[in-house]
């Protein structure tokens, strides 16, 4: 630091900017410690009734964005660049998000803010008021003396009637306000570092998982729309084809002519079944209609009979059913291909947000990941979204292989 950096300061950008923040934020400080008081005062006095918990939970949602607000005030006078917390994962319903907003940390951090802001924005009003508005009032004495703004004022000192002295003190403090002012914010970015931000490694896991839920269930949308293209465009056409050139071949009479519309008339059929079971491979057409639909469906089309138990008490995402459709698939194709059982059990159940699928047949065992069974990729698919495999399958059986999943990605 020289002394012209010193010289400057009264007048530099970050002194006003500092200045203004303070100026700014000490309103909104109010704000947020009366809203939290409330809030909680309320909450509290109403938690023997059915309004308490909801109350509180609004509560939080609101002390978010009141946090965000002073999170842009940071970064926008102050250049602190705050990263916004993740938002708590809520499950289906009001009961779910009301639980989510209720366990939400961040949330509470951003009320411990809301409730500590005030005094520090007070200190800061204090060092503001004891250098920026002093230096004004001392710099300017002389000109009050002259025009005899003082004469008789309460609490008037002899000291105050030397101008001269006055005005140098005032200088002084202008000089030192900037500097005051600057520390007295220390502990507000302090404080909107800990509380506003990210914290822990835990919240950027969840940040992380979020991101990659809706990776995967973006993925399943665009898989989705592929086959209802495939199902409504490519497919319609090439039946609409085969149709076509039924009615040439019949409208012709050259068997030269003839031969090559049903050789091409062949190829079109063939081409609408191995489009079907692409399309079927890409997003069963069954899935639309639930888990429960498609599952009995698959177990009906087995060329071993499948004895299925499914009781699902909400429905997963379309990516988490689409993952255990394809895991019941694989397994049921597997028993057909390499057990030799001759009967075989398909369960699905639900235990709170975790969706468990199991595959049980009497066959001759020795199932392992690896071996040729395709359970490597089923493996996987499921660590996708944090599922589990878990494979039992002593030599001559039974085996019995369980996926488990989050019922939301």
């Amino acid at each position: 630091m020289n002394f012209a950096t010193i010289l400057r300061a009264p007048v530099s950008r970050r002194a006003w900017v500092e200045l203004a923040y303070v100026l700014v934020s000490t309103p909104l400080a109010a704000l947020g410690f009366g809203y939290v008081v409330a809030t909680l005062v309320l909450g509290a006095g109403l938690a023997v009734t059915a309004a308490g918990f909801p109350l509180l939970a609004a509560g939080l949602v609101g002390a978010r964005r009141i946090g965000g607000l002073h999170r842009w005030l940071a970064g926008r006078f102050l250049g602190e660049r705050i990263e916004a917390p993740a938002r708590p994962v809520a499950t289906p319903g009001p009961l779910g998000r009301m639980q989510a907003r209720l366990s939400d940390t961040a949330g509470w951090r951003t009320m411990g803010h809301l409730l500590l802001k005030l005094p520090v924005v007070a200190l800061q009003v204090y060092v503001l008021a004891l250098t920026w508005v002093w230096g004004v009032i001392l710099v300017t004495r002389p000109l009050q003396n002259a025009l005899d703004l003082n004469q008789g004022a309460p609490g008037s000192h002899p000291l105050f009637d030397n101008g001269a002295l006055m005005f140098v003190g005032g200088v002084a403090l202008l000089f030192l306000a900037p500097w005051a002012v600057h520390v007295a914010t220390i502990p507000d970015r302090m404080l909107a570092r800990w509380l506003l931000g990210r914290r822990g490694l835990q919240e950027r896991v969840r940040d992380l998982e979020e991101t990659r839920a809706r990776a995967v269930d973006d993925a399943a949308a665009t898989l989705r729309r592929i086959e209802r293209d495939l199902h409504d465009g490519a497919q319609v056409r090439l039946i609409a084809l085969t149709m076509q050139l039924t009615m040439v071949r019949d409208a012709v009479a050259d068997d030269a002519a003839r031969a090559l519309v049903d050789t091409a008339r062949a190829t079109a059929r063939e081409a609408v079944v191995e489009l079907r079971e692409l399309v079927r491979g890409i997003h069963p057409p069954s899935l639309d209609h639930g888990l429960d639909t498609a599952l009995t469906t698959l177990a009906a089309r087995s060329t071993v009979p499948v004895e299925t138990e499914i009781a699902l008490s909400a429905r997963p995402t379309a990516a988490i059913e689409s993952i255990a459709y394809f895991c019941a698939a694989e397994l049921l194709a597997n028993v057909a291909k390499h057990s030799g059982a001759t009967r075989v059990r398909l369960s699905v159940a639900q235990d709170g947000d975790r969706l468990c699928l199991r595959v049980h047949d009497d066959g001759r065992g020795g199932a392992a990941p690896g071996t040729g069974s395709g359970l490597s990729g089923l493996l996987d698919r499921v660590r996708t979204v944090d599922g589990r495999l878990d494979v039992s399958s002593p030599p001559g059986g039974p085996t019995v292989v369980t996926v488990e999943l989050p019922s939301h990605a």
